[in-house]
């Protein structure tokens, strides 16, 4: 399967609208077809959602108010990361403000997006393990509850009515077969974070 040839980008226009910036782009495809595309732009640095294993066979979700749909929601610790922050340090960050709980063992899984038609922001799915007890007070208004969900029980946890948020479903099912696939831990070059 070939890859079709990136359109030229003769010029991009930004604006800012609120909190967000906007990009309009002015595309010639392979074709000679031009084009402007919409999108918008990041201010941040990115963020993070961690799929934090006690055991090799149970995650960690948390239970937390989702204002959008106004209900509590049952998904995976995430977050953005903070100016001068690697992607596992925030993600363990995250973890220990979110869950109470930090990760010895950390790796970078991928990479996933939102609406990449039209959106550039990427979320990293982090796997957290060899977790330990770690409480940092976080930006949460309340404490959040902390539900073990074993993987096998993936197909229960998907048709939930309160578990919508798609990142967390989508890095559920991806770490699901990411361990499947890696069969067990083993010491080795996992990345490691102290702290």
């Amino acid at each position: 399967m070939s890859v079709p040839k990136l359109p030229v980008i003769h010029d991009i226009q930004e604006r800012d609208e609120g909190r967000n910036r906007i990009e309009e782009l002015d595309l010639e495809f392979s074709n000679g077809e031009r084009r402007r595309y919409t999108r918008l732009k990041p201010r941040g640095h990115g963020a993070v959602i961690i799929a934090a294993m006690p055991d090799p066979e149970t995650v960690l979700l948390i239970r937390e108010y989702a204002c959008g749909v106004h209900r509590y929601e049952l998904g995976l610790p995430k977050g953005r990361i903070d100016a001068g922050e690697s992607i596992l340090e925030a993600a363990n960050r995250e973890l220990k403000e979110e869950a109470g709980f930090g990760g010895r063992r950390l790796s970078l899984v991928r990479s996933l997006t939102l609406a990449p038609t039209y959106m550039a922001h990427q979320t990293h799915l982090v796997l957290a393990e060899d977790i330990y007890p770690e409480k940092l007070v976080g930006d949460e208004p309340e404490d959040l509850e902390v539900v073990p969900w074993r993987l096998d029980r993936l197909h229960e946890l998907m048709l939930l009515e309160d578990c919508s948020e798609g990142r967390s479903l989508a890095a559920l099912f991806i770490i699901r077969e990411y361990l499947h696939h890696r069969g067990p831990a083993v010491d080795g070059p996992a990345d490691e974070v102290r702290g």
